[in-house]
């Protein structure tokens, strides 16, 4: 695995990360080591979760929900 820099932010609940013109990446939550987050993107952006990014899903891409 091939290792890159990381842009590494702390964001508290309520708060948001503006990804170029039309992502907004929101911390709905926090409790202990885990955060809730909301992501508004356009419906042509795809998003994945990491642990399904290798999987073959049936459809053309697996949506969060």
């Amino acid at each position: 695995m091939r290792m890159t820099e990381m842009l590494v932010l702390t964001r508290r609940a309520g708060e948001s990360i503006i990804i170029g013109d039309n992502i907004v990446i929101t911390v709905i939550s926090t409790n202990g080591c885990y955060a809730r987050i909301g992501i508004d993107a356009p419906s042509n952006v795809p998003i994945l979760r990491d642990n399904a990014k290798n999987k073959q899903p049936s459809n053309s891409a697996e949506k969060i929900t």
